[in-house]
């Protein structure tokens, strides 16, 4: 079951739909659409930054998950160190070099896990990924 808060931002008006940053408590892009709810987090105390990606239908399990960026500057990037929990799919790594890249040079971003492809506007995205990547933490690429 989604919590209270993504419930309600899944339910949110279009025009709410931007890419937000925050940098507290630790740097934090995020952006909702009727798809699929999408965070990405830098945090200095474990230099771990970490995508999320949470959506009411949940998510299969799969070897590989993909992260397609398109329209801008094409990028397929893909791990198997994803973890599926309920209606949240993490990943976690110590650079995210290539995701920042792709959210802010595409207008289009396709994640895919098995059968199941989740389309994200990454059309506003890059003022937010500046903000991220100027975010007062050691270590952010």
């Amino acid at each position: 079951m989604l919590k209270p808060f993504i419930a309600a931002l899944l339910v949110m008006p279009s025009h709410a739909f931007a890419w937000t940053f925050s940098p507290v408590p630790i740097c934090t892009l995020a952006h909702v659409e009727p798809s699929a709810l999408v965070m990405v987090t830098y945090d200095p105390d474990t230099r771990l930054y970490a995508l999320h990606m949470e959506r009411a239908g949940g998510w299969p399990e799969a070897e590989v998950f993909a992260l397609r960026f398109e329209d801008g500057a094409a990028l397929t990037i893909s791990t198997d160190r994803h973890v599926v929990e309920g209606t949240r799919l993490t990943v976690i790594d110590r650079g995210f070099g290539n995701v920042l890249r792709g959210l802010e040079a595409n207008t289009k971003a396709v994640a895919v896990l098995g059968d199941l492809s989740v389309e994200v506007s990454l059309t506003d995205a890059a003022p937010a990924v500046a903000a991220f990547r100027d975010c007062p933490a050691e270590g952010l690429v």
